[in-house]
């Protein structure tokens, strides 16, 4: 599932596990920042996870007797679990009746188990929200079946479209992470066809068909797929950025949430300097872009003047 839902179900169990536990260790476990843990804890409420804080200093628990009782079984667990009163039938007259009426319970649980979790999967995928390509008045996101399968650690097969080649080509993954970039989901996964780690936008899949077949996860480091990496296209490139942005628009960089690590340098106006090193610059133009003449490209020269020709060419257009 998508980065941040395994994040809620993280929280969830750390939850249960150690009532009162405080949004700072919560955010230490789950390596992101006590912000991002408010926000998500913000939408497991509105989820009816009834998730409360007593106020500063006792942390956060649950109210009531709210609970989820996990067995955490993969799929071959399962499988070989359920087999086990036929092995058993041999020793029969050695085994007391109440083992088949524990067994039957341990079963029911974990039915139990996969129908709450799915519900829960269910109603958390209705909240998040999605947009629809401008050319389709319905398109279904697929979101459900991709969030069971990156949890469940199972290959899909898909139909995806290529926008860039306007093809349509069948492909085999193994799903890692869904990452969200404006209002619209990026799934990483292991392509089979192409022996490599790939990035597919989820409003591109035709159709996702979940095969139940388990995968071995690979070594894969999120952060190193996306370093220097400005949203979501990654480059081979190493471009040393500098970008004034006037006082009118500073603050508001400042508050810019961002995937990279820039270097701020408050200047004496009011006027803010940004130096960013990225592999790839289209996104971070269409960025600057935005801010209009609030912000000017200083270095690489070379990009400034890329730049310079691509607002020459706006201005032949008009």
């Amino acid at each position: 599932m998508s980065e941040r839902l395994i994040r809620l179900m993280k929280i969830i169990t750390l939850i249960q596990s150690k009532p009162g536990i405080m949004t700072k260790e919560l955010a230490e476990v789950c390596e992101t920042t006590e912000r991002t843990i408010y926000r998500d804890l913000e939408l497991l409420s509105a989820a009816n996870i009834p998730i409360t804080s007593e106020g500063y200093g006792k942390g956060n628990k649950f109210i009531g007797n709210f609970a989820l009782y996990p067995l955490d079984w993969t799929e071959k667990e399962a499988v070989a679990f359920s087999m086990l009163p036929g092995l058993l039938d041999q020793v029969n007259r050695f085994i007391p009746s109440e083992f088949y009426s524990a067994f039957e319970k341990v079963v029911a649980a974990h039915q139990k188990e996969q129908k709450n979790q799915l519900d829960f999967l269910q109603e958390m995928v209705t909240i998040i929200q999605l947009g629809t390509p401008a050319s389709q008045k319905q398109h279904k996101t697929f979101l459900l079946e991709v969030v069971q399968a990156i949890l469940n650690s199972q290959t899909i097969e898909v139909n995806y479209h290529t926008q860039s080649r306007n093809v349509v080509t069948s492909r085999t993954l193994d799903p890692y992470y869904l990452i969200p970039r404006e209002n619209r989901y990026y799934l990483i996964a292991f392509c089979h066809e192409k022996a490599e780690f790939r990035t597919f936008r989820m409003s591109r899949f035709l159709d996702v068909k979940q095969t139940k077949k388990p995968f071995l996860k690979q070594k894969f480091n999120l952060k190193d797929h996306f370093k220097d990496t400005w949203s979501i296209i990654p480059g081979t490139d190493k471009i040393d950025f500098k970008v004034l942005f006037h006082r009118n628009v500073a603050r508001y960089i400042k508050e810019k949430e961002l995937f990279v690590n820039p270097k701020l340098t408050d200047n004496a106006d009011g006027s803010l300097l940004f130096e960013v090193t990225l592999s790839d610059h289209r996104e971070f133009f269409k960025w600057v872009l935005q801010y209009g003449i609030d912000a000017e490209i200083l270095e690489p020269i070379e990009y400034r003047e890329k730049m310079k020709s691509l607002l020459s060419e706006w201005v032949k257009k008009y």
